[in-house]
């Protein structure tokens, strides 16, 4: 049963999830040199960058935060909300998401309010999918 789900998750991320699906495979390309995994049939890559992302059917995990399980189980919520908006998840999640993790003004709040960063509704809500369907702890 497990494989038919993941069969159908693979399937739904080249279809209704195509634009970050393809935007992902392009990411990827870019890091073929990293080390790669697969994670409830997400594709898993280590990079170097500073942080993490999940574009599509894709997850960019950043190398110092390799090991950290948390992180992953986050990072695959968001490909969840990307099996649910399709097409609108780059507008609707992405982008938002993108925003609040850069932005000086949203790191500021962040910082002198102290306020997590997966408080924000993109990040809580990738968390609490993922660890409904995973029954793994993510990041808070």
């Amino acid at each position: 049963m497990k494989w038919i789900r993941r069969i159908l998750y693979i399937i739904l991320q080249c279809t209704w999830g195509l634009p970050q699906t393809l935007l992902g495979a392009v990411v990827f390309l870019f890091h073929l040199h990293g080390g790669h995994s697969i994670y409830h049939g997400a594709v898993v890559s280590r990079w170097k960058r500073q942080y993490s992302a999940s574009i599509g059917l894709f997850l960019f995990i950043s190398e110092r935060d390799v090991h950290c399980q948390p992180l992953l189980v986050h990072e695959y919520g968001h490909t969840l909300q990307s099996l649910l908006l399709g097409p609108l998840y780059l507008p609707v999640i992405a982008l938002p998401s993108m925003l609040w993790m850069m932005l000086p003004p949203c790191q500021n709040m962040r910082r002198n309010r102290k306020i997590s960063y997966y408080r924000f509704y993109t990040e809580r809500w990738a968390n609490a999918w993922a660890e409904r369907v995973c029954g793994e702890e993510a990041l808070h």
